[in-house]
Order: structure tokens, then sequence, then C-alpha cells
């Protein structure tokens, strides 16, 4: 019945890629959106909250959230930036340095997992395809 529907699919994929993303940062106290922002930020220490939503293609409301919450948890902090000091550069904390190892390791083994359960091949063209077509559909 579903055949053709992009609605259901793609909503049924979600469901399930997030539930099993969420069982693996279930152990940081993160979610896996928070996890992958903390990531962007470990890797480009001192991003802008406008590159930082241009990256995860999320609104930057969405991102200033993301951001008081990891804040609160004292795994990032931000500080005046650019050249009139208005736009805020986001940077990790020690605390977040610590777990940068161990977020990758988690990327790494979440990515083998895909590997394994549909093959490289078809995850790099179904991520391919899923990107190229959100571009499409803006």
């Amino acid at each position: 019945m579903f055949d053709r529907c992009l609605y259901f699919n793609v909503n049924a994929l979600a469901r399930l890629v997030n539930k099993k993303w969420s069982e693996a940062f279930d152990s940081y106290a993160l979610s896996p959106a928070h996890g992958y922002l903390l990531r962007v930020v470990l890797s480009y220490p001192g991003i802008t909250q406008k590159a930082l939503a241009t990256e995860l293609k999320l609104e930057k409301s969405t991102i200033t959230r993301f951001i008081d919450a990891l804040q609160e948890k004292g795994l990032l902090k931000r500080k005046p930036g650019g050249q009139d000091g208005r736009e805020l550069n986001i940077y990790p904390t020690a605390k977040a340095v610590e777990l940068e190892d161990s977020l990758e390791g988690l990327g790494d083994r979440l990515y083998q997992d895909m590997v394994d359960a549909i093959g490289k091949d078809n995850l790099a063209k179904l991520v391919t395809q899923l990107r190229s077509s959100a571009d499409k559909l803006k």
C-alpha cells in the first residue's frame, strides 16, 4: 500500500535509526542531536552558531536551545567573537574534550552497524540520495 509513499517510508526508517542512535547516546545522557552538535564543536572549536546551523541543517533557534542544554551540562561555552564581538563562538569545555575519543568511537560503531546491516555501497548511496533529495526539496 505504501510502496511509493516517501513520507511513510522515510519516517519508518527515521524511527528505526532514531531508536538505535538514542540507545547508543543514552550512556552519555545526550540525545543524538546534542551528541552530533558536540562532535562538530569538538572538531571545530570556535565555530559560530550560524555555521553549526548550516552544518547540521537545523534552524538557528534550535541550535541555540541545543547549546543552552549542553552549556548546562558543562560541555560547551560561548565566547564573543567576530569583528564587533556580537557573534558568539562556541567552544568545548575540558569535560567535553574528555569525551571526544569516545564519541568518535561511538560514531564509528554506529556507522559500522549500518554497513553490516545494509552494506557499505548501499549506505553510501542512501546517504547521498537523502542529502541530494533534501537539497532539492528546499
